[in-house]
Order: structure tokens, then sequence, then C-alpha cells
């Protein structure tokens, strides 16, 4: 018998109840019962966030009825921003957004439910004459034209 993901789901949103700054990015459950959560939050996560949604999955389920193997993670730096949520905890930093048009690398200035707002610098030719000058570009883009933004991190500061 294999683990019900409506129910897995329900036992990691009891936990999420417990510190509204989280939130849940994904949720995996095989068919041999390797159940893995991935959760965010609006302040940096400690292991012990981890470990609370782990235990609010754990404690409420038999491995007399059913075995199972579980593993809650933070979601990774390097990986994709999907949510309005991770947008706004990001305000600040630089992102390298992809568009069907475009890859734009650049600082969110602000995010919220609908869209963000990006600023950068970009050289480009001269409008008369040869040779290049920096422009200041700025774009709103609504979350349904990012086909994928990452953080840029940055280990030089």
């Amino acid at each position: 018998m294999a683990l019900e993901q409506e129910q897995i789901l329900n036992l990691v949103n009891q936990g999420l109840a417990e510190d509204e700054a989280l939130f849940l990015i994904d949720l995996q459950i095989s068919s041999d019962n390797n159940i893995k959560v991935i959760i965010d939050g609006d302040r940096d996560l400690s292991i012990s966030d981890c470990v609370n949604i782990s235990r609010a999955i754990e404690h409420n389920l038999d491995r007399e009825i059913e075995d199972f193997s579980l593993e809650v993670a933070s979601c990774g730096a390097t990986e994709s921003l999907r949510f309005p949520r991770q947008f706004v905890k990001n305000v600040g930093r630089n992102l390298s957004v992809k568009t069907a048009e475009d890859k734009i690398e650049a600082k969110l200035v602000t995010a919220n439910e609908e869209e963000i707002f990006l600023k950068w610098v970009a050289r480009e030719p001269k409008p008369v004459g040869k040779g290049k000058h920096k422009v200041e570009k700025e774009a709103t883009l609504a979350y349904d034209d990012i086909m994928d933004a990452k953080v840029i991190i940055n280990f030089n500061k």
C-alpha cells in the first residue's frame, strides 16, 4: 500500500501552520514511499525548521502499517525561484531571469503577488558613432512571463 499524497500534504501543512513564515516548495512521494519535502521561508531557514516539519510528518505515520523514508530540506541557494514569496524574500539581490525573448541579469527592486521590477546597466552601441555606452534599463515582468529565475550568488563581497 502506497502512502497517499493528500495525507502527506495535510501533515506538511499542519507542520507549516506552526510557523507562518514557512511554505512548501515541493512534495514528492515515490512508489516505494520515499517522501521528499522541500520548504522555504520568508526568512532564512534553520535546521530546526526542517526537523519540525519532519516530526510533524513522521510522528503521524505508523511504520508498522507502512514503511517509508523521509527527507525534509530547505530550498537550495541555486534553485530556481518559483513562488512570489521567494521573489519578495530576495528583493535587493541580483537575479538571472530568463523570458521567452531575453536573459537578464539585474537587481530585483520590488516584487509583489503579480510581478517583479528589475533594474540593470547594459552596454549598447552608441546611437551615433562607434563604440558602446552604458544604458540604465528596467523591466516589469509578470510571473507568467518568467521561464526561469535564480539568485546570482556573489562571493566577492
